[in-house]
């Protein structure tokens, strides 16, 4: 149940408040991944501005709709979202990954707006199929969509969950990944190559939409085209890690980082000059 009734505001505006927010926390001394929050900022924006049905209500049953963050590590931006529609309070980023915290490095199901505890990679998707599907079985009308990292797809769980999405017709289905060409190790290709990832997505039977993972206009059109009847959809959304923060954009030290005041307030005046 939501704490408040949510702001009405536009997906811009939203991914600029998510943005701040997520440099806001950065200033915790045990590091926020902002790398990975900052190139899904406008993908959560444009899904809680224009797409999802009540994704904070309580309970699995009933027609709302379902947003897993398997790439739980990007927590702090869903945290953002969450805070800025009114989900929770907006005081409480400020006790990010604190001891007793609701806010931990990776999302846990006791706060709203979180049916699942993730960040164990590969588990996302799975359980988004298991949502979907069981909209699908008592009808509800819900949907799943799920936001999983590029590096995440080294793990053959996602792709034993893909192969049964197509199987089972989970039309209702929407998988959005994070393709910022970054995870832990290093570049994600040279970790572990994937492409042709829309080849691989496709030859598993999903409907394959490629955007540009900044641009809202692009983003909203994937994420609200009619469903194409008995199969998934995913979108290969095309990112920078860490957009928007300076000497940390598309670097492998953007993983997870303690921003210091000046670096901050660097980035902040990214941010106000985005807003002008």
């Amino acid at each position: 149940m939501l704490t408040q009734s949510p702001p009405r505001t536009t997906s811009r505006g939203l991914s600029l408040e998510i943005r701040r927010k997520v440099i806001e926390m950065s200033a915790s001394p045990n590091g926020v991944h902002i790398g990975g929050s900052m190139s899904i900022a406008d993908i959560l924006a444009v899904l809680y501005a224009d797409v999802l049905r009540d994704p904070a209500a309580e309970g699995m049953s009933g027609d709302r709709d379902h947003l897993i963050l398997s790439k739980g590590q990007a927590s702090a931006a869903l945290y953002a979202v969450l805070a800025a529609t009114g989900v929770i309070p907006q005081a409480e980023c400020a006790t990010y990954a604190e001891e007793g915290s609701r806010l931990g490095g990776h999302p846990m199901k006791r706060l709203p707006g979180v049916d699942f505890s993730t960040g164990a990679l590969g588990h996302g998707l799975p359980l988004a199929l298991g949502v979907a599907l069981a909209g699908k079985r008592f009808d509800h009308g819900k949907r799943a969509f799920v936001i999983l990292g590029d590096g995440e797809l080294q793990e053959g769980s996602n792709w034993e969950a893909a192969m049964a999405a197509a199987h089972h017709g989970a039309d209702n289905l929407v998988a959005i990944v994070d393709r910022n060409g970054w995870q832990i190790s290093g570049r994600t290709d040279d970790c572990m190559s994937l492409e042709p990832l829309a080849d691989k997505w496709a030859a598993f039977g999903w409907r394959v939409l490629g955007v540009d993972g900044h641009d809202h206009d692009e983003i909203r059109t994937a994420l609200t085209r009619p469903v194409e009847p008995g199969r998934p959809t995913v979108v290969i959304a095309h990112t920078v890690k860490a957009r928007g923060v300076p000497g940390l954009e598309d670097t492998k030290q953007s993983h997870s980082a303690t921003l210091g005041t000046a670096a901050r307030r660097a980035a902040l005046a990214v941010l106000d000059g985005d807003r002008a």
